[in-house]
């Protein structure tokens, strides 16, 4: 490990570990909300990764949805937190136990504002019913469809049938945001050498009412970030 990675490393973990235990401190969405774009500003821009958000102007400013993105690299949900830091949507995410129980990311998920998705569970009543509690309390839903990290060669790799289902149950329209950039490499140039910007693009798609059930998620999602 080069000099650049084990100081990255140590920052990383000190930033995580210190909003872990300073979002303990707080309730209300609005303040979570600040703390993770706190968070994911400092981290990002110690690796001099900028965010460029395109059709920007397609982001709801208030409401509530499941927004949906594609997933390739751990700072995903940086990425996301920055690109709607300007609206007023608070949403929790969908973390599966790997997070929660992580050393490294356990205390800032579990503090953060999220929903523990355990696939190891033989029901998933408890999963849905923390979610619709989420909604009831007025938190939209941030969810990866891909279930986990696509690390294959394909743009994105298949969608589970949850996400269509979460959305249903709880009348929630789909906000699709499509990371359009490589993450994953970027942010391993980034931790080798941070001294020259990078910019990560992500696309913001338009509203998908939940009601087209006969729809395919991912279908609607490729077709609207035209991905072959």
């Amino acid at each position: 490990m080069t000099f650049n990675k084990i100081k990255m490393a140590i920052y990383s973990t000190i930033l995580t570990n210190y909003y872990g235990f300073k979002l303990t401190k707080f309730k209300k969405f609005s303040d979570k909300k600040k703390l993770r774009i706190e968070y994911s500003t400092k981290l990002l821009n110690k690796l001099n990764i900028k965010i460029k958000v395109v059709n920007e102007d397609r982001l709801p400013r208030d409401g509530q949805y499941l927004l949906i993105s594609n997933h390739r690299s751990i700072i995903d949900p940086l990425i996301i937190e920055t690109a709607t830091q300007n609206t007023n949507i608070f949403g929790h995410w969908v973390a599966k136990k790997e997070l929660y129980n992580s050393a490294f990311f356990g205390k800032f998920v579990r503090n953060s504002g999220t929903i523990l998705l355990d696939r190891e569970a033989s029901k998933m009543s408890g999963f849905f019913k923390d979610i619709k509690t989420s909604v009831a309390a007025g938190s939209s839903i941030f969810i990866f469809p891909e279930g986990t990290r696509n690390n294959t060669n394909f743009v994105i790799s298949e969608f589970k049938e949850g996400s269509q289902i979460i959305a249903l149950k709880n009348r929630l329209p789909i906000l699709p945001i499509f990371i359009r950039s490589k993450a994953d490499k970027i942010l391993k140039s980034a931790i080798k050498d941070s001294s020259k910007e990078q910019i990560i693009e992500i696309e913001v798609g338009e509203v998908i009412d939940y009601k087209h059930r006969n729809i395919s998620l991912e279908n609607s999602y490729k077709e609207q970030f035209n991905i072959a």
